[in-house]
């Protein structure tokens, strides 16, 4: 049985680890290349880096934070913000990233996803999908720009159709839990996990071990991605991997 991922996320602004709530509200949480050097050696199984900014600010990821990361960190490191081209992602692979997650460009371009899947194999190319549900249109829409800009695309569908063009796995963060603390998602992440074959990786809203342990089970996740219960040293990794063995969940150890 493939063991479930715990990763740690990264959200930079400035060259800091940053965390909000619903996307807002944000309040520094660190350096992060300390950060990301501690969560390797407490056992994470990969790390997450978003420059939460750079699609915003029009500018390209900090390739220089990232290779001083990537210099710290031993396990899988996935950098994603302000990505676009195939020449982006060679920069941030040759800085020492291992895969890298894109967002916006391919909503604003569904075919990079398909130059990148292409050009680097779909095992380094992350999607990740931003998303809200509209109460109006009792339906989940996919969110760009940081999650400034809500687009027409509906969630389930943007999930099916960037498997189909090459995605290896697929980052889904649900704005509505984001930093709440509350619990994941579990039902969207269920069934965006049941109408795609390729990883899906949950974010939004852990503060509980046993919120893993939901999204494991209930939410069908491949991995769980948190922030702020590892920043502020509310749960330590390798005691939350402990936790979820004994809840029969296969991990890591």
């Amino acid at each position: 049985m493939l063991t479930k991922r715990i990763i740690p996320c990264l959200d930079i602004k400035e060259g800091r680890t940053v965390k909000g709530t619903n996307f807002v509200d944000l309040r520094d949480a660190g350096d992060p290349v300390e950060l990301g050097a501690l969560y390797a050696q407490q056992g994470a199984d990969e790390l997450v880096f978003l420059d939460i900014t750079a699609t915003v600010d029009d500018r390209k990821t900090l390739v220089n934070l990232v290779r001083e990361v990537a210099r710290h960190v031993n396990i899988p490191f996935t950098v994603g913000g302000g990505i676009s081209s195939i020449a982006d992602v060679s920069a941030l692979l040759n800085a020492g990233a291992d895969k890298v997650s894109i967002n916006s460009s391919a909503v604003r371009r569904p075919e990079l996803v398909d130059e990148l899947a292409l050009a680097f194999g779909s095992q380094c190319i992350i999607v990740a999908i931003d998303t809200r549900f509209e109460p109006a249109a009792g339906v989940d829409f996919v969110h760009t720009h940081g999650g400034r800009r809500i687009t027409e695309l509906k969630t389930l569908e943007w999930a099916r159709e960037v498997e189909n063009r090459g995605a290896g796995e697929i980052l889904l963060t649900s704005m509505d839990a984001d930093g709440t603390k509350a619990g994941f998602a579990c039902d969207l992440t269920a069934r965006i996990s049941s109408a795609a074959s390729i990883p899906i990786i949950a974010s939004g809203g852990a503060g509980t071990m046993e919120h893993f342990t939901e999204v494991f089970t209930t939410g069908k996740a491949d991995a769980g991605l948190a922030a702020s219960i590892f920043h502020f040293k509310e749960i330590e990794i390798l005691a939350l991997k402990n936790y979820l063995a004994t809840q029969g969940i296969p991990m890591r150890i």
